[in-house]
């Protein structure tokens, strides 16, 4: 999409052919992401939630995040910048705005939708542009994105993970319940992908992901439970079991608490928005 020789921050595509592999990862950068193909599940610090095309996700440096799908192609364009870019705008007043939305961004944000060729006309100004001008169009449009209305991701009790053992492990467990939701999980097998002790497991588990490893095992499981919801006329029953909740009265509750809706009800109102 362009060259980044000699300049300050990265433009570049992401192609995934056979969807966007679970790839949980942080980075020192701030990092711009705009999804123009794919849905799946979007993983930011300690929020999870379903995407598709059109996402646009803000985050700050050394939050944890992914995007993950399966069985469709996915495309998105990420634009990367240093923190550094930060310390000489706090000298301008009239940069107080971008300021203020990069603090935002520490915990991510993730902005409504916007029209296709608005972003695309930025994103394709920001990297065709030389020298001096990439910066402009680049601070330009963090101006805008400034002024629009954005939903916070990872919760502010969140703690941004430190140190690539950490990091490991997390993904670690991570990818297990990625590949595993559908049947039944448990603690003890949890913590031996870490090769840690079961009360261990969950001391660490909840200092890095502000949530209990079982409350994380929903809420995965609910969000496979959406997509289904959605895309197909499964039986509610057989939904729960697919997602692997023990039983129907059980992935009710659940599903209730963590969407305030019942699965039904969920269903119904998907189809009429």
């Amino acid at each position: 999409m362009t060259q980044n020789h000699g300049r300050s921050f990265l433009a570049y595509p992401v192609e995934a052919p056979e969807g966007f592999p679970f790839y949980w990862h942080f980075h020192p950068e701030y990092e711009l992401t705009y999804i123009l193909e794919g849905k799946g599940m979007r993983l930011v610090g300690d929020h999870l939630s379903a995407f598709a095309a059109g996402d646009l996700v803000l985050l700050g440096p050394g939050l944890p995040h992914t995007w993950t799908s399966h069985d469709a192609p996915g495309n998105a364009l990420v634009i990367q910048f240093p923190a550094a870019f930060l310390h000489p705008l706090k000298h301008y007043p009239e940069c107080v705005p971008i300021i203020n939305l990069l603090a935002r961004a520490a915990m991510g944000l993730q902005f409504p939708e916007l029209p296709v060729d608005v972003v695309l006309h930025r994103i394709q100004s920001i990297t065709r542009a030389e020298g001096a001008l990439a910066l402009f169009d680049l601070f330009n449009w963090l101006s805008e994105l400034a002024r629009l209305p954005a939903v916070p991701l990872a919760s502010p009790a969140y703690a941004v993970p430190t140190g690539e053992t950490r990091q490991q492990r997390i993904n670690a467990v991570f990818q297990y319940v990625q590949q595993a939701y559908s049947r039944p999980l448990n603690i003890q097998e949890a913590a031996q992908q870490i090769h840690l002790s079961k009360s261990a497991f969950c001391k660490f588990f909840k200092r890095a992901c502000g949530k209990t490893f079982t409350d994380y095992v929903n809420e995965v499981r609910t969000a496979k439970a959406c997509a289904l919801l959605v895309e197909t006329d499964q039986p509610i029953s057989a939904v729960a079991a697919a997602c692997g909740f023990e039983n129907l009265a059980y992935f009710n509750r659940v599903f209730l608490r963590k969407k305030e809706i019942s699965p039904g009800q969920y269903r119904k109102l998907s189809r009429y928005t």
